[in-house]
């Protein structure tokens, strides 16, 4: 930072050593300080260190401010007070080592007016000479009257270059380029235009993998432990080995596997992964605070398809989803996958999820709240895991069996689901609306002409009324009747788009014998249980269920909500699974009944009398 007139030394460091080992280390030297910054703008060339170092070297030279130290901040703004530089000269002020400063204007001390007054009267108590070449200041000679002006005057020049600066950020975030000089790992800078991004194929593997663990129940932590036991290279290292962005020689080089849990969070709530471009993320309130301050999301500006994805929109979605649940591990570390999809029918919250030792099954979390507090806020709707998995599985075979074989029924099926058109009167809609708006047109047309007619005197104003009237009675219906049709071939449209997204969901999947986390994610969006029914009703005593328990459960798939496809069986194999619930259920109302008679002789034995 530091470096004393030659031919004494050549470096910094070595100045400032040999300086304490000279015998008159006592004696006060000058500093020279030279400032830098992107604030400076067109002023930059003459304002470069180079520059300002010989004009302010020849001067003490010439006018014997010997022996002196070159002291520079390169690269810092004015408004910026906690500049290396600048506190290395305070602190040699305030050490007593200092006889004088020499700048080239005062704007290059400071571009705060409060902060330049209150270090100009700290070096007056200091007894300390404040030269600045360009201002004619030279504290020894005379006080300058215009002093603080320049002050206030360099402060000016800040906050209007600061406005500037804003505004041209502004304006090319409005216009869609990104507002970030860096890119995020996965993508790369295009050499030929630094404003399009190009997808960096090794970082975008780990990146996608990151996404593809998330899908699959893991959290930032345990996606960050794997990386780091698998030898991943971590962004900062990855890129600061390569060269590439602010990490060029800023990195740990002993910790290349150094993953972070939080860096994995970030990464995972990027919209840019998807191919967009986000700006007004965050800004910087005043000229004079740095410190960068995030924005709300309503307020960014999201600019869509500006470069290529590396994940999906629907796998973003999905793992923003995911994160907003909280899930509480086992004492083998794992999660319910089920956790965050699984709703009550009666409150709509969440369910609760319980495991100890062999039972796992989910409880009303309003419910629980109210026992608690011993109140009855909601009932239990308690159901098993295993028979929610079952249950989905299910569902899944059925919809998948049914799409392999009869995939344009599906789509029907589908659109018949929301909305009453069907492929006929989908074209005759089309027609109808192209006919409304051009009548819509002429009535517009007549209404012009006929008041024309009016003014004219040509058509009475009692006729007028009852024309212009009936003119704008009819259009009103036929813009009514207009929507209407439209609202239902959009409707027609996004259940076609919706069925064939969920059809290719459905193809990534090679089977379904097995419910997996991967297939819970994406497959399905939430889970609405009821609360169950006893077939014999609740005993007054004990307060139990007594009979069979009945739970209603719906299951929505993505796209395609709760809808259910026909049965692909034969009448014979459903007659058989029918006969088979049946005989079960004979089953456990035998077992039930000698399960009571059972009791009630053992209570009476132990009424008998002896």
């Amino acid at each position: 930072m530091a470096e004393r007139n030659p031919p004494q030394v050549k470096s910094a460091a070595t100045s400032y050593c040999c300086w304490k080992e000279e015998p008159m280390r006592k004696q006060k030297y000058n500093i020279l300080y030279e400032r830098l910054s992107r604030d400076d703008g067109e002023d930059s060339v003459s304002n470069s260190i180079k520059n300002q170092r010989a004009m302010l070297e020849e001067y003490a030279q010439r006018n014997g401010l010997v022996p002196f130290l070159h002291v520079q901040d390169d690269g810092f703004s004015g408004t910026n007070w906690n500049r290396p530089g600048w506190q290395e000269v305070l602190t040699r002020v305030e050490a007593g080592e200092v006889a004088g400063i020499v700048v080239k204007d005062l704007s290059r001390m400071s571009r705060d007016y409060l902060r330049a007054g209150l270090d100009r009267e700290f070096f007056r108590e200091k007894n300390v000479r404040l030269i600045a070449l360009n201002d004619g200041i030279d504290t020894m000679l005379k006080e300058d009257d215009f002093t603080p002006f320049r002050e206030i005057m360099a402060e000016w020049y800040a906050r209007d270059t600061s406005r500037k600066i804003k505004s041209a950020y502004a304006a090319k975030g409005n216009s869609g380029k990104p507002m970030s000089n860096q890119t995020p790992y996965g993508y790369i800078k295009d050499p030929s235009d630094k404003n399009r991004w190009l997808v960096d194929p090794e970082a975008a593997l780990v990146v996608k993998r990151i996404f593809t663990m998330a899908i699959d129940g893991m959290g930032p932590w345990s996606i960050a432990e794997k990386l780091h036991d698998e030898m991943v290279e971590c962004p900062a290292y990855y890129l600061g080995t390569r060269g590439i962005g602010p990490r060029k020689g800023n990195y740990d080089k002993e910790h290349p596997f150094g993953w972070n849990y939080s860096t994995v969070g970030a990464m995972l709530s990027r919209l840019e992964y998807c191919g967009h471009t986000v700006n007004f993320k965050g800004e910087v309130s005043h000229f004079k605070d740095k410190r960068w301050k995030r924005n709300p999301p309503e307020m960014w500006k999201v600019f869509e398809d500006t470069h290529e994805a590396i994940v999906s929109p629907e796998t973003f979605v999905t793992v923003q989803r995911l994160r907003e649940t909280v899930r509480r591990p086992n004492n083998k570390g794992e999660a319910n996958p089920l956790t965050g999809i699984i709703y009550c029918a009666d409150c709509g919250r969440k369910m609760y999820n319980k495991r100890h030792g062999n039972s796992d099954y989910y409880t009303c979390q309003t419910h629980k709240i109210g026992a608690n507090k011993f109140a009855e806020l909601c009932t239990p709707h308690h159901i098993k895991s295993s028979a929610v998995r079952d249950i989905i599985l299910d569902a899944l075979q059925r919809t998948s069996g049914y799409i392999r074989e009869h995939e344009t029924e599906f789509v029907e099926l589908v659109r018949d689901k929301t909305t009453f058109l069907h492929g006929e009167s989908v074209k005759s809609n089309k027609k109808q609306i192209a006919k409304n708006e051009r009548r819509i047109a002429e009535l517009d047309t007549l209404i012009v002409s006929i008041y024309e007619d009016k003014v004219k005197g040509v058509l009475p104003e009692g006729r007028f009324v009852i024309m212009s009237g009936g003119y704008e009675r009819e259009q009103a219906e036929l813009k009514k009747q207009t929507v209407e049709m439209q609202t239902a071939l959009d409707h027609y449209t996004e259940d076609t788009e919706n069925a064939e997204k969920f059809i290719g969901l459905v193809r990534r999947f090679t089977g379904f014998d097995e419910l997996t986390t991967v297939m819970l994610n994406e497959l399905v969006d939430k889970v609405i249980v009821h609360e169950g029914e006893w077939s014999e009703g609740v005993s007054p005593a004990t307060k139990r269920g007594m009979g069979t328990r009945r739970q209603h459960v719906e299951v929505f798939l993505k796209y395609i909500g709760d809808m259910s496809v026909p049965d692909l069986r034969t009448p014979e194999e459903i007659e058989a699974e029918y006969a088979a619930i049946a005989k079960a259920e004979k089953r456990l109302t035998q077992l039930r009944e000698n399960r009571r008679r059972f009791v009630a002789g053992e209570a009476k034995k132990r009424t008998k009398p002896a």
